[in-house]
């Protein structure tokens, strides 16, 4: 996107902003700062990252239960 794109963009950003409700401008503000977080996902979550992909080489290598085997299982002292 050429400089001049981001430039427009960003007046007609501005424009609807100052032309909208509070619910609307809550709702962009909270949209803004959900994206800012993902752009953050690697740094912040490199933890909870390796777990899932530990989970998916689990899955790959076939070493899961289904959901249905273990309520199964677990039935007897889910019933109680």
């Amino acid at each position: 996107m050429e400089v001049s794109d981001i430039k427009t963009i960003k007046r007609e950003i501005n424009e609807f902003i100052s032309h909208s409700d509070e619910s609307t401008i809550r709702a962009i503000h909270t949209f803004l700062k959900s994206a800012q977080s993902e752009e953050n996902w690697d740094d912040t979550n490199s933890d909870l990252m390796a777990s899932i992909d530990r989970g998916l080489k689990d899955m790959e290598e076939g070493k899961v239960t289904a959901h249905e085997e273990m309520v199964k299982y677990y039935c007897k002292w889910l019933s109680k």
